[in-house]
């Protein structure tokens, strides 16, 4: 694999790629996936629009009543990557890591390290120290942007693992917050001159093991999500306001808030957090047109009665889990909206097979988005025709590089990015979803490594051991349902789960904490010691 030359001076990032024989193949077959070899992602973003939609657009928006334009917004990222270079001495190629809620400083943030050069290693606010370490340990950052209010466990994993990484806290009142530091740059920034196949973020995504991988992305990967179903399937305007549930730290956040909106011209409402019916409030309240989330909260909207408040949408979108097709006639009969359902990976950046507007078939994922080739694989690699179940696999512009790790192989098979989801191809070369084929539990669309909260379990001081599995649940899709076996003596009742379900949320992120816990007198092994997971999948499938 020949790369254009590099625009960064720390080579870190090129460094850590996979070798070129375990690369998946790549394809440009339409005409905006093809770039030239110079091409920072911001300029993209910021420049371009502002030069065809003028500098006075709302380009963010926030609940409490803040507003950026598309000028504002552009020199704030300017002034972000002067304080990077000038500052805390960051050249290009060096890693930035964010940690925040999704607000309008996250979003300067970003665009200002890709000006500057610098790589962006984007996190979510929930993750605890014991999860951000080895994301520090693999990815390097030489500085950290943190929103201060999530500082702390940020200041802990520096202490432990990153003796060099300059912490730097936003959206307080201390003297040297990134925002006092940036109002005293003049907001005027050249763009680093790096090349399209730059590594422009690393994208964390768990483990089934629970120890991270980090997805790496090029400058052009960025634009071409927007090319393929930013272009069409989503089909943003100019006048749109977009809502999306997701963290900016998942990718799918990024490119309905970030990447689409910016290039569309468009507006994005930046909410921190919101629960299903505060959310039809914002949608309703503030007039929001296109919104994108998980199925739960398509379908805790519509229990709580709250449906009708989403009637100003013209496009609502659906990831991170499959729809069912019940939820998505419900929501088409009460809003006459068609919902357009999607699969996309952090290891592709995003969605790849979708459908929109008439050419949806309820309860169908889609077919590939322009751009993009799918098929489904047999267990010895060899594609399956039509009707038969088999591993999901996807060619396109963008594909699956890890940074410096063996699982590359596990996922890129024969050329194909193989997702880990079990489907099936109907004669039109629609997708119908079956199942995922690994140890991931995706509840609410978020993607929880079993093993890593068999960890946290684990370490509160009455248990011996656990398990956990997913429990089918009609809200969730799924819930983490851990099996947990207590030394002698320790009651297993209904305080001793809350404290263990406590426990395990100051250990990992609150959403990953077991939402059921069993107790149990020991775990199925088989002869050799090994644990059987599957054992306790029947057990939870047969009375859930």
């Amino acid at each position: 694999m020949t790369l254009s030359p590099s625009g960064h001076t720390d080579t870190f990032a090129r460094d850590h790629l996979p070798p070129a024989d375990r690369w998946p193949v790549l394809e440009f077959t339409t005409e905006p996936l093809r770039y030239p070899e110079r091409l920072n992602a911001a300029t993209e973003l910021m420049d371009r629009v502002i030069a065809a939609h003028g500098p006075d657009r709302p380009a963010l928006r926030t609940p409490g009543g803040d507003l950026w334009t598309y000028g504002e917004l552009r020199r704030r990222a300017a002034q972000i990557a002067q304080v990077l270079t000038e500052d805390l001495g960051l050249v290009p190629g060096n890693r930035v890591l964010l940690r925040s809620p999704n607000n309008p400083w996250t979003v300067a943030a970003w665009l200002g390290v890709l000006s500057a050069g610098g790589v962006v290693v984007t996190t979510m606010a929930a993750l605890r120290a014991r999860e951000l370490a080895p994301i520090v340990e693999k990815t390097r950052p030489a500085v950290a942007l943190v929103d201060h209010r999530f500082v702390d466990d940020v200041l802990t994993v520096r202490d432990t693992v990153a003796p060099d990484l300059a912490v730097v806290a936003y959206g307080g009142d201390a003297h040297d917050d990134l925002s006092r530091r940036a109002a005293r740059k003049a907001g005027r920034f050249t763009a680093v001159d790096t090349a399209a196949d730059d590594v422009a973020l690393f994208g964390p995504t768990s483990g089934t093991t629970g120890v991270p991988k980090i997805t790496v992305h090029f400058h052009r990967d960025v634009l071409s999500i927007d090319n393929t179903f930013g272009r069409h399937t989503l089909r943003l305007r100019p006048d749109d306001l977009v809502a999306c549930t997701a963290p900016l730290a998942f990718t799918f956040g990024l490119g309905m808030l970030v990447v689409f909106t910016l290039r569309a011209g468009a507006c994005a409402l930046l909410t921190e957090s919101a629960t299903p019916a505060e959310l039809a409030g914002l949608v309703a309240d503030h007039g929001v047109t296109v919104l994108a989330t998980a199925p739960t909260a398509y379908k805790q909207i519509l229990k709580s009665g709250l449906v009708k408040r989403l009637a100003g949408l013209r496009r609502a979108v659906s990831a991170g889990e499959h729809i069912a097709q019940d939820v998505w006639e419900q929501l088409h009969q009460e809003l006459g909206v068609r919902i357009v359902d999607g699969i996309g990976a952090t290891e592709m950046l995003h969605i790849f097979i979708s459908a929109a507007d008439d050419d949806i078939r309820p309860g169908s994922t889609g077919r590939p988005v322009p751009g993009y080739r799918a098929t489904v694989l047999g267990p010895d690699g060899e594609e399956l025709g039509p009707g038969v179940e088999g591993r999901l696999a996807v060619i396109g512009p963008v594909g699956c590089r890890y940074l410096d790790d063996d699982r590359q192989a596990d996922y890129v098979v024969n050329g194909w990015n193989v997702t880990g989801d079990t489907f099936l191809r109907d004669e039109d070369g629609y997708f119908w979803y079956r199942a995922r084929n690994d140890s991931m539990i995706v509840s609410s669309g978020y993607n929880i490594a079993g093993p890593e909260v068999e960890a946290a379990v684990d370490t509160h001081p009455d248990v011996l051991e656990s398990a956990v599995v997913a429990r089918p649940d009609p809200e969730r899709g799924a819930i983490v349902c851990a099996f947990v076996v207590l030394r002698e003596g320790v009651a297993g009742d209904e305080t001793k789960a809350d404290e263990i379900q406590n426990h395990v949320k100051q250990q990992i992120a609150p959403y990953k904490y077991p939402r059921e816990v069993r107790f149990i007198a020991s775990l199925p092994r088989n002869p050799s010691g090994k644990l059987q997971h599957y054992k306790l999948r029947r057990t939870v499938e047969g009375t859930a």
